[in-house]
């Protein structure tokens, strides 16, 4: 039998497990930050300690209208995946510089500047649904202490 590589067992393997922890139906996601092939933390979309989550109470949704007058709707009940697991590690004391974070989902914008302001430097490893290739996506370009840190996906089928 042949043994995972790294990527597929962090990505494959160990976070969809996490992302079962989810609490609101509208984002089952997982997300884990590694440094030396050693998970430092890890985070799940659902509610701050001790609040309400949406699948005991209900999602406490937010309507957003863009810069081109699209609406979409936006549960704030909860923090995202890639959010709880930066918020764990500081919560903790725990250095993330220089880590991956891997995500089940691609990170939202605001996710992405708190990933490079955590001083990520490597988010390069993120899987996405039903997408039964490997593609890069450049995501964007942010701006940290005078160095562009790309933000990259690699996509690739979860099965």
């Amino acid at each position: 039998m042949e043994r995972l590589s790294w990527d597929d067992y962090f990505l494959k393997e160990i976070v969809p497990a996490v992302a079962k922890r989810a609490t609101c139906d509208r984002g089952r996601s997982g997300a884990i930050i590694v440094k030396d092939k050693r998970i430092l933390t890890t985070g799940y979309v659902g509610s701050p300690s001790g609040l309400p989550h949406c699948d005991d109470v209900g999602h406490l949704i937010h309507e957003v209208i863009d810069e081109n007058g699209v609406k979409s709707k936006h549960c704030v009940r909860t923090l995202h995946a890639e959010e709880n697991a930066i918020l764990q590690a500081a919560k903790f004391g725990i250095s993330i510089e220089g880590a991956t974070i891997y995500c089940s989902m691609v990170p939202c914008f605001r996710c992405a500047m708190k990933m490079a302001l955590s001083q990520n430097t490597v988010l390069e490893h993120f899987m996405l649904k039903k997408t039964p290739f490997y593609k890069r996506l450049n995501l964007g370009f942010l701006l940290k202490e005078q160095l562009f840190i790309a933000v990259w996906c690699h996509a690739f089928d979860a099965q």
